[in-house]
């Protein structure tokens, strides 16, 4: 009985701590979304949410630590690999269109709208990049021979789309229908997706 009375402590202490870091990392979303990365301070998070700033030290060791736990973006990028070939552009910006509309999203814009500007946010978004869009291209192409380089390209189109549009919010592209730019911006993806890059000097790589 005092065992299981022990372990009933550890599991209630388990529950505790994740509870208050959930708690701290929302605040932090919070603070960086308006205020961004220069302006937060780890005193202020922690009367954000409440408790002692070593506390937050205790979980996160520093601001940079901290930052990264709030802004952590996953794209959800589904499995394309039995999609049409041929609509595999259309099928990946349906997606980002749907993914930064949803309600998590503040992550994303706040990393967009931070990293011009600070360092951190930029790497964060890099590792977004590199680790999530550079898998997806290298699997659809078959090779990781020039995934970097083509999801680069990629990122042009879907980056470029989400801070026009729900950053800056350009009033044509706010405007404009999902159909519209789904077809627009899905055929230059699947040109990236599908065709050769060009080789230096100009010359026709399928020669």
């Amino acid at each position: 009985m005092a065992e299981l009375s022990e372990e009933k402590k550890e599991t209630s202490k388990l529950r505790k701590s994740d509870a208050t870091r959930a708690r701290i990392v929302e605040a932090a979303r919070e603070r960086f979304r308006k205020e961004g990365f220069e302006r937060t301070t780890i005193r202020k998070v922690a009367g954000d949410a409440g408790i002692d700033p070593s506390m937050v030290m205790r979980y996160f060791e520093s601001k940079r630590g901290l930052f990264d736990a709030a802004m952590t973006v996953e794209l959800r990028i589904p499995d394309l690999s039995r999609h049409p070939r041929d609509k595999l552009g259309e099928a990946i910006i349906t997606h980002f269109l749907k993914r930064w509309e949803e309600p998590d999203a503040d992550s994303l814009q706040l990393l967009l709208r931070s990293s011009a500007s600070n360092e951190e946010a930029a790497e964060r978004l890099r590792g977004v990049f590199r680790d999530q869009i550079v898998a997806l291209v290298g699997r659809l192409r078959g090779s990781e021979a020039d995934a970097r380089e083509v999801a680069s390209l990629i990122a042009t189109q879907t980056v470029g789309l989400a801070y026009t549009r729900y950053v800056l919010k350009l009033p044509p592209l706010v405007a404009m229908p999902h159909e519209t730019i789904i077809k627009v911006i899905g055929a230059t993806i699947q040109r990236y997706l599908t065709e050769p890059l060009p080789k230096a000097g100009g010359q026709d790589p399928s020669r």
